[in-house]
């Protein structure tokens, strides 16, 4: 009987790098814990990203986690993402997000609409229109984790870069914050107070301002189901400035909260994906 009730539960392929080493952060630890949580509602198998595309037939859903940076393995993320569309496979998150799931094109759009974002720019021609600053910050829109990032002191984008690149100015700010959510829904905030320490986080009572701020860009976001971060600095006059919505694979921090948030937002995840294999 029991062989039987557990055949009937969803299967999910839970994509990760346990490998990965990434600055500050041990994304291993994290996705040991989900795992070990979720395989209370569903059963759940892991895998490399590189193996994705090949496994995904066996599943009902496929989370993808802490894969790490997708420019490490384009090729084959191409062909999952392509495999996916092509069997009608559920995703999580869901592949129509347009934050850095499809690079950070989004940067520049949301500057030219008036959004409150770090001006960014990626046409030489541009360049004029960023504020001055003492610094500026040239990356690749595919790039991830600093890879590719330099600082100038004066902003440039090579002509040739064909819009690959990005320049923005680098913004003297007061802390870093993270918002994230689960679907549409806000679930806990973690700021920096020390801006030299980036992961060094600590729990962040939002106001209500600040999350007016953040739902600005999760309903901007057209993703139909999964996990969202806002990552944002406060200026010296308060403002909050969007730096970075990540929405393929963002690393959660769950160590650095309360265990009854941790275990709310399990509960939460779990429930997004059982609405997703409705």
């Amino acid at each position: 009987m029991i062989a039987v009730a557990r055949a009937l539960r969803p299967s999910v392929l839970f994509v990760t790098d346990l490998a990965y080493e990434a600055r500050g952060r041990r994304y291993c630890d994290e996705d040991i814990f989900l795992t070990s949580r979720l395989r209370e509602t569903f059963d759940v198998a892991l895998c490399h990203p590189r193996d994705a595309a090949a496994l995904l037939d066996g599943f009902d859903a496929v989370v993808v986690r802490n894969s790490g940076p997708v420019l490490h393995y384009q090729e084959e993320y191409d062909a999952f993402r392509a495999r996916a569309r092509e069997t009608g496979t559920r995703v999580y998150n869901s592949l129509d997000g347009r934050g850095d799931m499809a690079g950070k094109q989004y940067l520049v759009d949301l500057s030219r609409a008036g959004f409150p974002v770090i001006p960014t720019v990626d046409r030489a021609a541009d360049l004029g229109l960023l504020p001055r600053s003492a610094g500026y910050v040239v990356k690749p829109k595919l790039g991830a984790d600093s890879v590719g990032l330099r600082f100038t002191e004066e902003p440039e984008l090579p002509g040739d870069a064909d819009g690959t690149l990005l320049a923005q100015p680098r913004i003297d700010f007061r802390y870093e914050v993270s918002f994230y959510f689960v679907d549409h829904d806000f679930q806990y905030a973690l700021h920096a107070p020390h801006t030299d320490r980036r992961w060094v986080l600590e729990p962040y009572a939002a106001s209500p301002g600040d999350l007016d701020f953040a739902r600005r860009f999760v309903e901007w976001n057209p993703l139909s189901h999964g996990i969202q971060r806002v990552d944002a600095c406060r200026t010296p006059e308060g403002d909050l400035l969007l730096v970075e919505l990540e929405d393929l694979n963002p690393y959660l921090s769950l160590d650095r909260v309360p265990e009854e948030v941790r275990d709310a937002f399990v509960t939460r995840m779990s429930a997004s994906l059982t609405t997703l294999l409705a």
